[in-house]
């Protein structure tokens, strides 16, 4: 890792993109912040855009750089690879999180009744912005012996990830994808894998559940202190091609979530 930590979330905005910035503004990185999400466009009403994020990435210590970024533009994605390395010289985490998943009802139920424009929510804007993401960022990870995360879920247990074809789809692509990239990237000296957080309090989920939430859950920062782990950790290569959960990160590293 070089002196200067520099790191590329995408899709942090909000949610466990946004909480992954602030942990490592806490520890001082720069952070290219990435969302489609700004001041100027708004897509959701959720609160959160891209300024915000880099706002806070700043208050925490760090350096945050917002860039408004849609990452089913793969030249826009291309752009922001290109700033990256003409700005700092190279790349040390990429964390792909950009994921249309909010689009998604929280309950699923037969393929037949789904819309089919979810695939392109969860495949498109999702595995394949993962995949693209971490296309342009290679060779930059390369130079640095750098780290690669993308974020996904995963439960062995399921038959079907949340009931829903096409989260369960994106889930274990991601997961499969973190396997191939790591074995194409492990000769190079980058550890590539894919994090799986908690149920974790996240705008959109606050908002779907209102009072209803049910109690416990994670805050979006508990994934950040997991990358963090990660990135401080002079073995990590054993989890390369990996899903590893956050809870059991936290167990093997000692580090807990914020309190309530």
């Amino acid at each position: 890792m070089s002196a200067e930590l520099v790191a590329v979330v995408t899709g942090a905005a909000r949610g466990v993109g946004r909480g992954i910035a602030l942990v490592l503004g806490e520890a001082g990185a720069t952070v290219y912040v990435t969302d489609r999400e700004s001041r100027a466009h708004r897509h959701s009403d959720l609160p959160g855009t891209v300024e915000d994020t880099a706002g806070q990435v700043n208050d925490r210590g760090g350096h945050g750089v917002p860039v408004v970024v849609d990452h089913a533009d793969d030249d826009a994605v291309a752009a922001l690879f290109e700033r990256v390395r003409a700005e700092r010289g190279g790349l040390d985490l990429l964390v792909a999180n950009a994921c249309a998943g909010n689009a998604l009802p929280f309950a699923g139920g037969p393929f037949w009744t789904l819309p089919i424009q979810h695939w392109r929510n969860m495949m498109e804007i999702g595995v394949r912005s993962h995949l693209v993401a971490a296309w342009h960022a290679a060779p930059l990870l390369i130079e640095r012996r750098g780290l690669l995360v993308m974020t996904g879920y995963a439960d062995p247990e399921a038959e079907v990830i949340a009931g829903h074809v096409f989260y369960d789809l994106a889930m274990t692509g991601v997961s499969r994808l973190a396997r191939t990239l790591a074995h194409d990237l492990r000769p190079h000296g980058v550890t590539a894998l894919a994090l799986s957080p908690g149920f974790t309090r996240t705008e959109a989920i606050m908002a779907a559940f209102g009072d209803r939430m049910p109690p416990g859950g994670d805050s979006i920062e508990f994934p950040g202190r997991a990358v963090r782990a990660l990135l401080a950790d002079a073995g990590v290569a054993r989890h390369a091609g990996r899903t590893v959960r956050v809870a059991d990160l936290a167990e093997e590293y000692g580090f807990g979530d914020l309190p309530d």
